[in-house]
């Protein structure tokens, strides 16, 4: 087996195992048939088989975005947290409200001046912001409010 397939693999079994529990939780009998009748009852594309329901069951396979949206919408839960669990989700709040408590008015304004620069002029900026980052790691102890004389 080689490498880059492990990922996939373990990908698929943790969607198995939260679509699994997800069905559970709706009360429904965790099998291909179960799944297959019921995704079928609301799904207006093309009917998936049996087979597909036992694979996307058994970690052999994961749903193409549409019929995950719809899966998510039958076992009422979010689409992403039902593709990728919680963690996801809880790591995109955090940076979100890392953002939203670190950047105030003038670091979201000088941003938005950033992306009206041109790819070339960003190149630089980028690295120039890069450097500093480097040659001054995040000292979380420093006060950084205020000037430094």
């Amino acid at each position: 087996m080689r490498a880059d397939t492990v990922p996939a693999m373990n990908e698929k079994k943790e969607f198995s195992e939260r679509l699994r529990a997800a069905m559970k939780a709706r009360r429904l009998e965790v099998s291909g048939a179960v799944l297959e009748r019921e995704f079928n009852s609301e799904w207006l594309g093309t009917p998936v088989r049996r087979q597909t329901a036992w694979k996307w069951l058994n970690g052999e396979a994961i749903p193409t975005q549409d019929k995950l949206q719809e899966l998510a919408k039958l076992l009422k839960l979010n689409p992403h947290q039902l593709r990728f669990g919680d963690h996801v989700q809880t790591h995109l709040q955090a940076e979100q409200k890392r953002w939203d408590e670190g950047a105030g008015y003038t670091e979201r304004d000088t941003f938005d001046a950033f992306l009206k620069l041109p790819a070339p002029q960003r190149k630089v900026v980028r690295e120039v912001i890069l450097a500093f980052a480097k040659a001054y790691p995040e000292d979380t102890t420093a006060d950084t409010s205020t000037p430094r004389s």
